[in-house]
């Protein structure tokens, strides 16, 4: 039997119907495709909106197809948040490596996370909702984040090296705190949403220190 274009390298019983199907992937990336439709779909809406029986429609699968790779929502937003995790981490390497690194470019990396948070506001409420693995030292390896993990290690490059590891952490932490804060009032409106002000405000705490110079 001959095989509508559409349905080449995915198996029959996985398509919702041709007319519907989406040549948007091919046999073995059918995950990478759910995601991709995930954050699209993030995008133009909110996490309670999603559901594996919608993807799969957008897609073109049939939900069976879908509860292969992600048993329920659960284990799809948690995918979803390891995907944004990978961008903000990303974007903040891009934007350190943009502003010649140094203090320049540990600050272009909590500017990158402002951005980020507004350039992705349900998928950023999604992966802060869902964070986990923060140990109670930030300066610890396992730190594993993306995002967290060049944070810690700006802060290790950027600080004195004989800086204890509590002191090193609780710099960690207040950094972090500062572009989270930003981010979160200007997501939830509470200050403008202004290219000038993430300039103004996102500045290295520590500053002053000639390590930081």
């Amino acid at each position: 039997m001959t095989r509508n274009a559409n349905t080449v390298n995915i198996e029959t019983d996985d398509l919702v119907g041709v007319a519907d199907a989406r040549p948007r992937y091919h046999h073995g990336d059918l995950r990478s495709a759910l995601v991709e439709e995930g954050l699209r779909q993030l995008a133009g809406g909110d996490a309670q909106d999603l559901s594996l029986r919608g993807i799969a429609r957008a897609v073109g699968v049939s939900a069976t197809a879908v509860y292969r790779h992600f048993p329920d929502k659960t284990a799809l937003t948690d995918a979803l948040c390891a995907e944004g995790d990978r961008l903000l981490g990303e974007a903040s390497a891009q934007a350190q490596a943009s502003a010649g690194g140094g203090r320049a470019g540990f600050d272009a990396t909590g500017r990158a996370y402002v951005r980020f948070a507004l350039a992705h506001p349900a998928l950023f409420r999604l992966m802060m909702g869902r964070f986990r693995g923060v140990p109670g030292d930030l300066a610890a390896p396992e730190s594993h984040s993306a995002g967290l993990r060049l944070l810690v290690d700006n802060i290790a490059a950027l600080s004195p090296p004989d800086l204890p590891a509590a002191e090193r952490s609780r710099r960690a932490l207040q950094s972090w705190a500062l572009v989270h804060g930003l981010a979160m009032l200007m997501l939830d409106g509470i200050v403008p949403a202004d290219e000038a002000l993430i300039d103004a405000v996102i500045v290295s705490p520590f500053a002053d220190e000639q390590t930081f110079e």
